[in-house]
């Protein structure tokens, strides 16, 4: 049969016995039966366009590098039977694994291929899998998964979920180890969702992938409630309310794009440091727009945003969970070349305050910027806590204290620059002097205390108050004592909590130079198994 034929290679093309014929012979047939392999199913093929959907491979090359794919494990097939099973054993048994390069550094990829099983994971996908993880583990490179499967393959039974086990085992050896990013193209139910749970970041697209533990059948057979699989499980409900997925994209193109261009600011593993990319943004660029874009009323709005923007090489940012807890901004950028971590409170919702979801969100992203060695920048305007029996109920204590401990037990260079309000417990976990900070800087605009003025005259002099004959005058007087008492802005830094009061066009440069002189800190950590935070 020629390769130009039409038909399908299977393995009835085959010989009894495959050493017949000489080399030739037997090349022109392994040909033959790869490329029929990477051609796959045309019929399948045109189920997965119709439904808006990449095949696994034509994913593969938009990550990847042109042409540097190296697939492994293409022959291999289940050995299942039973259920007819034993009648259909296609190639690749449903997941294509390999490796390439993005950006010319390596990077390991396994994707479902929904044409096959549904992508459904059985015993001999797993294994696919499970030596792919082992490789990217050993050669110390990130692993992507390209997630559009069926969950576990029920005629194989036990079998596939011990399969998901080993996964899940690897997910968490390789934790801090390797960068691991999960992209969401198709469905994802029950127990394989808590792999990309495990990863370090998830990636969705908007219609076409979904991710919940039971579906919507079964939510409305136990509980009556009506709902639809992106309602339940989409990529807005995930990038925006449940906080799984740090990203939501309209396509397949635009998201895998994105995937590269994170894995252009991460380091390879826990060893190395992130690729420094040359700019031309100068180092002691003055930032003149900081003087207009952050108001010097302590309790008027402005977009934190745009002042990451200014201090930025090239006003280029890419930010994490952008639409979930967005009193918080989590980001990674460059300064001089290098890529740093920020994290900075949001003024323009909730008035930048902490609560449950934004200390969550800040300490996941700092655990994770710890793990793989980009220093930390943090971007202080805060109220503090947010109040409420909802909050408190919630368990803010719980949960606010794990971005604390994130913070205390980060050992990257670290600096933080306070802008404006920083208050009470708020201010020490926003990575203060406190608890580790390298280098504290603020601007002259900082008020760091307690609490605001007004709150506190009300507590310290409420006798004071209440026994004037003018009320309100006196409580102004009074917030204007505690105001130049001890809410200047030289108040922390003539106690050595902040080490300098900068002028805010300098905040680039500031932020450049500390981390320069940090570049090589070294942290010596106690000897111990491992730490036990708040969960």
């Amino acid at each position: 049969m020629s390769i130009t034929d039409d038909r399908r290679v299977t393995t009835d093309d085959l010989p009894e016995d495959p050493g017949t014929g000489g080399l030739s012979e037997q090349l022109l047939r392994l040909r033959e039966l790869k490329e029929a392999i990477a051609a796959g199913d045309p019929a399948g093929t045109e189920r997965q366009h119709a439904k808006g959907k990449l095949t696994a491979r034509e994913r593969i090359a938009l990550l990847l590098d042109e042409g540097s794919f190296h697939e492994i494990e293409a022959l291999r097939r289940h050995r299942a039977t039973g259920f007819g099973l034993e009648k259909k054993k296609p190639h690749t048994d449903g997941v294509i694994t390999g490796w390439g390069t993005v950006h010319g550094r390596t990077v390991f990829v396994y994707a479902h291929d929904f044409r096959i099983f549904g992508g459904a994971l059985g015993e001999a996908h797993a294994t696919k899998i499970h030596k792919l993880m082992d490789l990217a583990e050993s050669a110390g490179a990130p692993l992507v998964s390209l997630n559009d499967g069926a969950g576990a393959r029920i005629q194989e039974g036990v079998t596939a979920l011990a399969g998901y086990g080993g996964i899940f085992q690897r997910n968490t050896r390789c934790s801090g180890v390797i960068p691991q990013i999960s992209v969401m193209l198709g469905p994802c139910a029950g127990g394989a969702a808590y792999s990309p749970a495990l990863t370090d970041f998830v990636f969705m697209v908007r219609e076409t992938s979904q991710m919940f533990i039971t579906g919507p059948d079964v939510v409305r057979a136990v509980t009556g409630e009506e709902i639809s699989q992106n309602g339940l499980g989409g990529a807005d409900v995930h990038a925006s309310i449940s906080g799984v997925a740090a990203f939501a994209y309209d396509d397949e193109e635009s998201c895998l794009e994105e995937v590269r261009y994170l894995l252009s600011m991460l380091p390879q593993n826990n060893r190395e440091t992130s690729p420094v990319e040359e700019t031309e943004d100068p180092a002691d660029r003055s930032v003149d727009a900081l003087l207009d874009l952050v108001p010097g009323d302590p309790n008027q709005s402005y977009d934190m945003r745009k002042v990451i923007e200014e201090i930025v090489d090239d006003h280029d940012f890419f930010e994490v969970q952008p639409t979930w807890a967005t009193n918080i901004i989590c980001a990674l950028a460059r300064l001089d070349g290098h890529v740093v971590g920020i994290v900075a409170n949001q003024p323009a919702s909730l008035a930048g305050v902490l609560d449950i979801h934004a200390s969550e969100k800040a300490a996941r992203f700092v655990q994770t910027c710890d793990a793989f060695n980009i220093p930390l920048v943090s971007l202080v305007d805060v109220p503090g806590f947010l109040p409420g029996v909802d909050q408190e109920h919630g368990g803010i204590i719980r949960h606010g204290a794990k971005l604390l401990y994130a913070y205390c037990n980060a050992t990257v260079p670290r600096v933080q620059v306070i802008l404006r309000k920083a208050y009470g417990g708020a201010y020490i976990v926003m990575d203060s002097r406190s608890i580790g900070v390298d280098v504290s800087l603020a601007w002259p605009s900082n008020e760091i205390a307690v609490m605001g003025a007004e709150g506190a005259a009300n507590v310290i002099f409420r006798r004071e108050i209440a026994a004037a004959d003018d009320p309100d005058a006196m409580r102004q007087q009074k917030i204007k004592e505690y105001q130049s008492e001890l809410m200047h802005p030289y108040y922390a830094a003539e106690r050595g909590l902040v080490d300098d009061v900068i002028d805010p066009r300098e905040t680039r440069s500031a932020l450049i130079g500390s981390l320069a002189m940090l570049r090589t800190k070294h942290a010596n950590l106690p000897s111990r198994k491992h730490g036990n935070p708040p969960v």
